[in-house]
């Protein structure tokens, strides 16, 4: 069989691609690595439910309030207003995302992508997770899902093989009975150079279970220990851990997500992961729609260049959010102090409000212009230290 795409990689991105393009009548082939658990806290907001029909089922716990905890301990609890905030386990949720996709007519294979060969037509070749040998995959057109150290990027799309990240690393641990530390209903976002000098750590409810962990780009940090000093401040120590996992995320989109030619990139391999906040899930299901109507709409007209139709519109939905997370980070996230700072910056009821619109709807939110000029006014002032670390 020639299949109309070869989808390589079986994560939100992936799985979303695949079941879009099949539920159009597409021949679809979805070729994913089994037993790979990304670490992510899980957090999906409602727009990604109401997009993506993610089922009541999926969602492990709900969501109301964000505490962010500052370098000194000090911290700030943010409700989620009108709604809340879903949280899902990876271990299930993709792969229900992947079963998803087969009943919709996409065909799974189980196995390790190994390159491209098009000496006679295009065919992905991946070693096949049970045999253990080559097969092949002949298709037309081919999707990179493949994760933030895309093998397909590195070896298809120019700058695929020099993306920023952070390297994540998380436990999920028995979630303990409530405490003056830990509430089912509350993530806690840690900013602390102590646990990680350069991004965040977390504490996330997945119902019975919570992801305790921290990311960093900066080589020679012992992630482990890190994780194990958060597990103490958050009084988790005893709790028992149920698996351990770790993968880079990246922190920038590329430039160009397609080769020109018959290769496409989506989610982590596009390097479409928020900045500053490091969330991913949503915006990985929404590139891997984008690729599907990239590539549907170039096997209708046949011209490559249609291709280039999901970078242009994703980013012109999302490009905006992704540069002021970025500016964001780059402004507090450099030292203990700017990040005590930050949190303090987060008392503020405007920052709050706006924030979770944003977060909730996935895009900047313009009906305050006043509020937006309040806390561009008192971002500055922060950061050029013209107010008290403390909250008012």
């Amino acid at each position: 069989m020639i299949y109309d795409v070869v989808v390589v990689g079986g994560g939100p991105a992936g799985a979303t691609a695949a079941e879009d393009l099949a539920r159009q009548g597409h021949k679809v082939a979805m070729l994913d690595r089994a037993g790979r658990i990304k670490p992510c806290g899980g957090a999906i907001p409602p727009r990604a439910v109401q997009d993506f029909d993610i089922p009541d089922s999926q969602l492990v716990a709900r969501i109301n309030t964000a505490r962010m905890i500052s370098p000194t301990g000090r911290s700030v609890d943010i409700p989620v207003e009108n709604g809340y905030v879903g949280m899902v386990d990876r271990e299930d949720f993709d792969e229900f995302l992947r079963l998803r996709a087969k009943k919709a007519g996409a065909h799974r294979y189980t196995g390790t992508f190994l390159r491209i060969d098009r000496e006679d037509g295009t065919k992905v070749i991946y070693r096949d997770k049970v045999s253990r040998n080559e097969l092949e995959l002949e298709c037309k057109l081919i999707i990179g899902a493949d994760g933030a150290r895309s093998d397909v990027a590195r070896a298809e799309v120019p700058g695929g093989d020099t993306i920023p990240y952070v390297i994540a690393y998380h436990e999920i641990v028995e979630a303990p009975e409530p405490t003056a530390n830990y509430d089912p209903t509350r993530c806690d976002v840690i900013y602390d150079g102590k646990v990680s000098p350069d991004f965040y750590g977390w504490v996330f409810p997945h119902g019975k279970s919570a992801s305790i962990g921290m990311g960093t780009g900066i080589d020679g940090v012992d992630l482990k220990a890190c994780t194990k000093l958060l597990r103490e401040q958050a009084g988790l120590t005893e709790c028992t851990t149920i698996r351990k996992e770790g993968a880079p995320i990246p922190l920038k989109p590329l430039d160009k997500w397609d080769n020109g030619r018959d290769v496409l990139l989506a989610g982590d391999a596009a390097g479409v992961v928020a900045p500053s906040s490091g969330e991913g899930i949503y915006y990985a299901m929404e590139g891997g729609r984008q690729a599907a109507r990239a590539v549907m709409a170039c096997l209708a007209s046949g011209r490559v260049k249609d291709l280039g139709q999901a970078r242009k519109v994703y980013m012109k939905q999302h490009g905006t959010v992704f540069r002021v997370l970025g500016a964001m980070q780059d402004a507090y996230y450099k030292s203990d102090e700017r990040r005590e700072r930050f949190v303090s910056l987060c008392h503020d009821v405007d920052v709050q409000r706006l924030t979770f619109e944003a977060y909730m709807n996935k895009k900047l939110v313009r009906a305050r212009p006043m509020a937006h000029m309040k806390i561009g006014i008192k971002n500055l002032a922060h950061l050029w230290r013209l107010v008290p670390e403390a909250y008012t």
